[in-house]
């Protein structure tokens, strides 16, 4: 095949290879795959993680873990816009899930640097509790709003 036949066909490839995953990834509703889902899969990896180092008694890898918990990433700010709108009055309450989660996991940094368990798996608990209660007041309704999920 000569070069000026193979160039186009190289190029299509390149786009569909870096494009097509994108529109694979996005979902129903509107279409557009959020970055939120991100965040939540890295909370879920590193919630994972501490449990593993609550098991092991490994503190140093709490107190490591702990602030990537307690300031995660967030969604692009366009999008935070567009959850925060769907929120409306309902936006304290969801920030508010969002500070319980902050606290405690500093809270769990700072039993894990003295050495505390029991506080470690006091504060460890709260996190969960903040997780749990925002994801069963917004969990569905945000994937039925967002991705036209049940």
């Amino acid at each position: 095949m000569n070069r000026e036949k193979f160039f186009p066909i190289l190029i299509a490839v390149a786009v569909a290879v870096v494009v097509l995953p994108v529109f694979a990834d996005a979902r129903a509703g509107d279409g557009e795959s959020m970055g939120l889902r991100t965040v939540m899969k890295r909370l879920g990896q590193d919630m994972q993680a501490v449990t593993g180092a609550i098991s092991r008694e490994d503190w140093a890898m709490v107190e490591e873990l702990a602030p990537g918990i307690a300031r995660h990433a967030e969604p692009p700010m366009a999008e935070k816009v567009r959850i925060l709108r769907w929120l409306g009055v309902d936006a304290g309450t969801f920030r508010e899930f969002d500070a319980q989660v902050e606290r405690a996991a500093d809270g769990m940094a700072g039993a894990a640097a003295r050495g505390d368990g029991p506080q470690v798996i006091h504060a460890f608990a709260e996190v969960q509790q903040a997780c749990l209660g925002c994801h069963q007041q917004y969990r569905k309704p945000f994937a039925k709003h967002f991705y036209g999920r049940r």
